[in-house]
């Protein structure tokens, strides 16, 4: 039963919209899609400078991120 419970889950679970920033949104720095780490936040991927970044962008997305999702640190 526990089976087909995390099966379901696993299977309902959203695909994230693929990581498309040229900066990590925490650090400014530039990223390498090839290489760099990426995280989760609210549904879609983000490219980070290094792992480091992840845990103060998942703990306060919104001192990073603009409403719609896009980083603050983003060209306008």
């Amino acid at each position: 039963m526990i089976t087909l419970f995390l099966t379901a889950a696993l299977v309902a679970a959203p695909t994230p919209k693929p990581a498309t920033n040229t900066k990590c949104p925490v650090m400014g720095e530039q990223v390498n899609p090839a290489k760099s780490p990426k995280v989760v936040v609210r549904g879609q991927e983000y490219f980070l400078c290094c792992k480091g970044c992840d845990k103060k962008l998942q703990t306060d997305p919104d001192k990073y991120l603009e409403k719609d999702g896009t980083p603050k640190n983003a060209k306008k």
